[in-house]
């Protein structure tokens, strides 16, 4: 699924029935171990790794606690309510879907996040090993890690988001027009019945009628309670409520008034999305398209050209700068450059046109890559102040489009801008490329100079061993190149050196930094026994 903003590919959601989506998915698990000294414990929920559940997704909500902090669609300023650090209502439709693809013209923004927690409880007083748990998944398994779950469980609707374990009414910062947040608060606290839980109401509720949120507040209060007889006449572990399809979380979660259109390859996935709007919302159906014309739908977008260039560590800007994404295991860091791009006037000029182009391109990237974690960018020095804040407020602005929760720093005195993002999953390069067997994920092979010090130095082993009389040698055919054109005496020598019988064949099969040490006549490898360096 693409979702494209002025025509460009902003965000990319890949989705295979091999591959569950868990985020948002509900779990009856079993607390494994039980850890003090980090404040946290790991509860078994089936998967293969154990998950992590940390002290302060134990706590109920409090009214002073900022729901941004844990829904990443849906927050109040005023009004505080529990929910489970994105839970179901993260925006994103974490769950299966079976059809092909659908590409959206979507725009959403969203402000900074700000972070208000309350203190969280000793760990060891709230939980004991092999006691059963009630938890929802909010980070799927990434790495050597385990999924992440709270025990803040959320129901995510097409327009309210029910907490259960809560107690406050919020409204969607997004909502800005007071007297409306004052109204959709006033039906909805009057609708929900008393002391069944927290709710929050959702940004595309703008227009929410009392009909629609009836409606709606009886299916996710029928839906808990579901899940509630599901939760106590099971045994751990064991899912008891799965989040919806990816293709109906999306629906859910953006379809509205400011999407141009929906439109849809398949018409199985057509289907679905038809009978699911007309539950939800019927009139949004005149969004929705089905696409009939022969050439592949990502073509017909120039897709297909924009998926190959988000693996690519270099990414040009319009003027001649480009950027340098390089994710390593602690942080993702960023370089700007100018490249071909020089100006006409005064290089500060140059360099603030240069960095405001990269502060957009670092906001979509980062976006479209689904990147998370520590982000680190170097922009191009500048020598104002001023103009370092117009970099800055740049970057934050176009971070007000993306759905995940992002922060970014002010300016730190190596010229460096940090920032996070939430990570709910890893990031496409993680999940669609694995290591190359050839560099084991470096990027880099040895030279063929140096494959051949590493040949002579495992000969040279083999002829002290004096176990072996004749050898044969296969390279890379670049490598046995090297060795015809700038090393032609080298066999010579080496033979006179060890006492060996030596012969040289190039092989394709090889790879560039690798060679192979074979016994004649037998022809039985002998690699393994001298090549240690």
């Amino acid at each position: 699924m693409a979702i494209l903003e002025d025509d460009r590919l902003v965000e990319l959601l890949v989705d295979r029935p091999d591959s569950h989506r868990s985020v948002g998915d509900i779990y009856l698990g079993k607390v494994e171990a039980v850890l003090p000294g980090i404040q946290a414990a790991f509860v078994d929920i089936g998967a293969e790794k154990s998950a992590f559940l940390h002290a302060s997704d134990l706590i109920e909500a409090d009214e002073d606690e900022d729901p941004e902090d844990r829904e990443p669609d849906d927050a109040d300023e005023e009004n505080g309510s529990g929910n489970g650090n994105g839970g179901s209502g993260s925006g994103g439709g974490d769950g299966k879907s079976e059809g092909k693809g659908a590409a959206q013209v979507i725009a959403n923004r969203r402000g900074p996040p700000r972070s208000r927690r309350r203190q969280a409880p000793n760990i060891a007083d709230e939980l004991k090993r092999g006691q059963t748990k009630l938890v929802q998944v909010i980070k799927e398994a990434i790495g050597t890690k385990g999924p992440r779950v709270t025990a803040q469980v959320s129901l995510a609707g097409r327009f309210l988001v029910y907490m259960p374990f809560a107690s406050k009414v919020g409204v969607s910062r997004k909502i800005e027009n007071r007297e409306q947040r004052a109204r959709l608060r006033e039906m909805v606290t009057k609708l929900v019945p008393k002391d069944e839980g927290g709710w929050i109401i959702r940004t595309v509720a703008d227009d929410l009628t009392e009909a629609s949120c009836k409606r709606e507040i009886d299916h996710l209060l029928g839906l808990w309670k579901k899940i509630q007889r599901k939760s106590s006449s099971g045994r751990a572990p064991q899912v008891v409520q799965r989040e919806t399809s990816l293709t109906r979380g999306i629906v859910r979660d953006l379809l509205s008034d400011k999407v141009d259109l929906l439109l849809l390859d398949s018409k199985l996935l057509y289907n679905e999305v038809e009978q699911y709007l007309k539950q939800i919302d019927p009139e949004l159906l005149p969004k929705v398209k089905m696409y009939h014309d022969e050439a592949p739908l990502f073509d017909a977008y120039d897709i297909e050209a924009e998926i190959r260039n988000l693996f690519k560590q270099r990414v040009d800007l319009p003027t001649g700068g480009y950027l340098i994404i390089q994710p390593t295991e602690a942080l993702i860091s960023i370089d700007v450059n100018t490249g071909r791009y020089t100006g006409k006037r005064d290089p500060e000029s140059t360099i603030l046109r240069t960095n405001l182009e990269a502060a957009r391109e670092v906001a979509r990237q980062i976006r479209l890559r689904d990147i998370g974690g520590i982000i680190v960018v170097d922009f191009i020095d500048m020598e104002t102040r001023s103009n370092r804040d117009k970099v800055l407020q740049e970057l934050r602005t176009h971070l007000g489009r993306d759905r995940a929760r992002t922060r970014a720093f002010a300016v730190s005195e190596l010229g460096l801008i940090e920032m996070t993002r939430q990570r709910v999953r890893p990031s496409l390069w993680q999940s669609m490329t694995t290591e190359c067997p050839t560099c084991n994920g470096t990027g880099r092979v040895f030279r063929p100079e140096v494959v051949v010090r590493r040949m002579e130095r495992s000969l040279k082993r083999a002829g002290a061993d004096h176990k072996e009389r004749q050898l044969s040698v296969r390279l890379h055919p670049e490598v046995a190149l090297y060795l015809v054109e700038q090393e032609p005496n080298f066999l010579r020598q080496l033979e006179k050196l060890t006492g060996l019988e030596l012969e040289v064949r190039d092989d394709p099969m090889m790879r560039l930094d690798e060679f192979r040490m074979m016994a004649r006549p037998a022809g039985r490898d002998v690699t393994e026994q001298y090549a240690v360096a």
